[in-house]
């Protein structure tokens, strides 16, 4: 006897078809396994990389730089802006491979050459015969995304010259990522008031509270242990990573939200593109080289 798939009165056909599984999202909505497999591989071979070849670290970051690049480039091509991109690529590795010989004035010289040069790419872009259209929006544009990524980035890289750089990455990271399981967890559990709802609705004070413990328990725990410093160096430490890395999370969902898009890419599971993952990172680079330049 055949069976009745005719659906029940007042249910839609649509009903009566088996429905996909939905994806594991956590409260916070992201793809908890993809996100994690996802960390934990990105974390493997950072570690790998700074313990086996500290300056592959600078190969590393300036891979990172051109892939982020992209992204954001792209997306802002979809919004309507005209980005040299070119003359913004090569650049980027300048800033970067800059500071192996030079230092922060490497990076410097190389960010100051590529604003120059994204300046006359973006004016002789349209010839000689016609005035480019939004020049000035153009321009800025591109200028806050080479401070935003490559210089950003470079910091990251500058880290790594000293005899303890790897240390000092090490710091970065474990800091980074504790204000990060720190607010997702209390976020998670005990967030009720929204810090930044018009930008960031999932982010809470809560989330922050809980970013400050863990990240600064994890900086002190690291600058004493890792990088054998004085245990208060590690309190501001953790407090600036907690703030830049907060506001670079907050920086990038508002450049989305201008966009009107979700992630910036999709090349990470889990995270959405590469510049979702490292948004937070890059800000707090240049917090952890001033904090342990000046400190440490």
């Amino acid at each position: 006897m055949a069976t009745d798939t005719t659906p029940a009165d007042g249910a839609s056909p649509d009903d009566a078809q088996p429905r996909p599984p939905e994806k594991k999202t956590g409260r916070a909505g992201r793809d908890l396994p993809a996100a994690i497999a996802v960390g934990a591989c990105l974390g493997g071979g950072v570690i790998a990389t700074l313990l086996f070849a500290p300056r592959g670290w600078v190969a590393v970051v300036a891979a990172a730089m051109i892939v982020a690049t992209l992204e954001v480039a792209r997306r802002l091509r979809e919004g309507g802006y005209a980005i040299p991109l070119v003359p913004l690529l090569l650049g980027g590795q300048a800033i970067v491979w800059l500071t192996w010989p030079f230092g922060a004035a490497g990076a410097l010289g190389g960010f100051g050459g590529t604003v120059v040069l994204c300046l006359i790419w973006r004016l002789l872009s349209g010839g000689l015969t016609a005035p480019p259209v939004n020049y000035l929006r153009d321009v800025a544009v591109t200028v806050f995304l080479a401070a935003w990524i490559p210089l950003f980035g470079a910091f990251g890289v500058l880290l790594v010259y000293p005899d303890d750089g790897a240390q000092r990455v090490f710091c970065l990271m474990l800091g980074v990522v504790a204000s990060d399981i720190g607010g997702y967890t209390a976020g998670v559990l005990f967030g009720k008031h929204p810090m930044a709802p018009a930008i960031s609705p999932k982010k809470s004070w809560e989330g922050l509270s809980g970013s400050l413990v863990l990240g600064i328990a994890v900086s002190v725990l690291s600058v004493e242990f890792i990088l054998d410093k004085p245990w208060w160096v590690g309190v501001p430490l953790g407090i600036m990573l907690v703030i830049t890395g907060t506001l670079g999370d907050l920086v990038e969902s508002q450049v989305k939200r201008d966009l009107g898009i979700k992630d910036m890419g999709t090349l990470l599971p889990g995270h959405g593109g590469l510049m979702d993952r490292i948004d937070s990172v890059l800000p707090s680079a240049v917090a952890t080289w001033i904090v342990l330049t000046l400190l440490a």
